[in-house]
């Protein structure tokens, strides 16, 4: 009964792979919160993402995402501790998903080049309790890079262009369904984005995803909103 399930899970992920549209042009929406307590050097972010294969209604994820933060004094590094619950879609008319548990931790920090190039590392480990798999860890890095058009610094009423290009590598490879691969996906995005005020900005751009298996493009619109309280 084992050899059957783990070769049943294999073929229902080989499947919902090689049903993923590559030509279709995926969308992202997305919220993003930072929540900033005063005299404290604790705080909250976070983010709530609801991911297509489509431009909408075909779901890919919905990705619940929070976590506590900490800054020392004199400190530019943030560092971040959370929980993410994530639904999993399969690409197509099928309805079938998976749910994932997520714990991790990420250092985040930024510099300044070139008197209006923005830049922000974000390291972070994962630990992830995926359905009917088993446990196992992942690596990312991401380098973001805001550039501001009309304002050397990111201030409110400042158009900026935005990159970033976020690389994943599995831990563990063993899936008890099978093994994969080393590489788990790269990400390369573009985009424009404007400050509307000191607590909040908008963002629209596009995002290119590669995996082992497929290559997608993905549209973004994200929202990103800041509390102090």
């Amino acid at each position: 009964m084992k050899y059957l399930l783990v070769s049943l899970g294999l073929f229902l992920s080989f499947n919902a792979f090689t049903q993923v549209e590559e030509s279709k042009l995926g969308s992202w929406y997305m919220y993003f919160y930072n929540v900033n307590f005063e005299e404290s050097n604790f705080g909250v972010q976070g983010d709530f993402q609801y991911r297509n294969w489509n431009t909408i209604g075909d779901l890919e994820q919905l990705m619940l995402r929070s976590g506590v933060t900490y800054k020392a004094d004199n400190s530019s590094v943030l560092f971040t501790l959370g929980y993410a619950n994530i639904t999993t879609g399969t690409p197509g008319e099928r309805s079938s998903t998976i749910n994932e548990s997520r714990i991790y931790q990420e250092a985040l920090f930024g510099q300044k080049i070139l008197q209006r190039v923005h830049l922000t590392h974000r390291f972070r480990y994962e630990q992830r309790w995926v359905e009917s798999q088993d446990f196992r860890t992942r690596f990312r890095y991401n380098l973001f890079i805001n550039v501001g058009l009309n304002s050397k610094e990111l201030l409110p009423k400042t158009f900026y262009t935005a990159f970033y290009n976020e690389l994943f590598i599995n831990g563990e490879r063993d899936t008890g369904l099978g093994k994969v691969e080393l590489f788990d996906r790269n990400r390369t995005y573009f985009g424009l984005g404007y400050i509307i005020s000191n607590s909040s900005k908008v963002q629209l751009g596009w995002m290119r995803q590669e995996t082992e298996v497929w290559t997608k493009n993905q549209l973004q619109f994200s929202f990103h909103h800041s509390l102090n309280f």
